[in-house]
């Protein structure tokens, strides 16, 4: 019961954090029926903005937090503007294809910056470490705590938002039809780097949460945990914002079980468990089936 104990709260941990990330994936996909592909990029580029801002004297974990959720959220409505936007109304192919570039270029580009570099770094502690005793053996550290509360915080004011506000109400029109919104006066353009932004702000403090529980980033970092998210999505049910919670905490939990299991089996054991979903039900846990017109 204890181990079961622990490693349940190391998949929680680890749960949250996927949950982050897909939210970003679903938003987008909700809004404009996008699979951005560059936002796990995001999540690396969130981790290095936290790791330069924590040299600074003074700063802290919440001032860190706050510029790794920034910089990726300005950046990700510049990608919008610039290569996603100019493409609306063409084949789903052609922006697909561009979002996997953007991928890339974001993947390659702080390989030339002198400062970053493809090498691993440290990341700092902004957190101080403590254990504290739960059950038995069974203990969660100061680590753990701030990760789920943290996630709690940004997914419960990132809901607000979408329910209780006027962006929000805009965001749920643009879904259900973009074309009508428009005819009611809403700005699709500003609702949608709106949602662009809120997403990868999301993947920002999810690069941080991640780096404190395992404190080694890289440039390529955002590419599995991107895909990771991604399957978590999928899983919960793309476009639906409780699937992603819901799919994110299953992905955690599973692959943590998993590799407690045997090693090599906790990587891939969440795209086994998306199969098998995707198999009985191809909309995801908590997604709803949609129905084409030909």
């Amino acid at each position: 019961m204890e181990h079961f104990l622990q490693l349940l709260i190391f998949g929680v941990q680890l749960g949250v954090i996927y949950a982050l990330i897909a939210m970003g994936y679903t938003m987008v996909y909700g809004i404009i029926r996008l699979i951005n592909f560059a936002h796990g990029d995001l999540v690396m580029i969130g981790a290095f903005t936290a790791y330069f801002a924590a040299r600074v004297p003074g700063v802290g974990f919440v001032p860190a937090l706050l510029a790794a959720m920034l910089l990726p959220a300005v950046l990700s409505v510049l990608i919008e503007r610039l290569a996603y936007r100019p493409l609306r109304g063409r084949p789903r192919l052609s922006v697909l294809i561009t979002a996997i570039g953007v991928s890339i270029f974001l993947e390659n580009l702080p390989r030339v910056i002198p400062f970053i570099g493809p090498n691993y770094r440290s990341f700092p502690k902004l957190i101080e470490f403590r254990e504290f005793p739960l059950y038995g053996s069974a203990i969660v550290n100061s680590i753990q705590i701030t990760n789920v509360i943290a996630s709690a915080l940004l997914l419960s004011v990132m809901v607000g938002i979408v329910r209780f506000t006027k962006s929000g109400r805009a965001m749920r029109a643009v879904s259900f039809n973009k074309d009508a919104a428009a005819l009611m006066g809403i700005d699709v353009d500003r609702t949608i780097s709106i949602t662009f932004f809120i997403g990868a702000a999301l993947a920002g403090a999810g690069g941080v949460l991640y780096s404190l529980t395992y404190p080694m980033i890289d440039i390529l970092m955002g590419v599995w945990l991107g895909t990771k998210a991604f399957v978590a999505a999928v899983l919960g049910g793309i476009g639906s914002l409780p699937g992603a919670v819901l799919g994110g905490l299953l992905m955690g939990i599973v692959e943590v079980f998993a590799t407690a299991l045997y090693s090599e089996l906790g990587y891939g054991a969440g795209f086994i468990v998306l199969i098998l979903v995707l198999l009985f039900r191809p909309e995801g846990l908590m997604g709803k089936p949609t129905i084409e017109k030909v």
